[in-house]
């Protein structure tokens, strides 16, 4: 199938026909690569927040969760109108 590129915005795109994002289960996000001279678009292996959970009770299990610039704390934060 050729298809031709559209303008968007400041950047170029192409449109992928439904029929062919529903054939390959395609649903937010995609995977997109260069191999070769080709683009690869694939479905993700696993959602882009996978194991963030797990990761943040990890870091501070280890006490790593430490801020990495104290002197930037929360101080004044009781002053902001949320």
């Amino acid at each position: 199938m050729r298809t031709a590129l559209q303008r968007v915005g400041n950047s170029q795109g192409i449109i992928i026909p439904k029929p062919i994002i529903a054939q390959l289960g395609f649903e937010q996000d995609v995977d997109m690569e260069v191999e070769d001279d080709a683009i690869v678009i694939r479905k993700p292996k696993e959602h882009v927040r996978a194991r963030w959970a797990e990761a943040s009770r990890g870091l501070a299990e280890r006490g790593d969760d430490a801020l990495v610039w104290p002197e930037f704390a929360n101080d004044g934060d009781e002053d902001l109108t949320w």
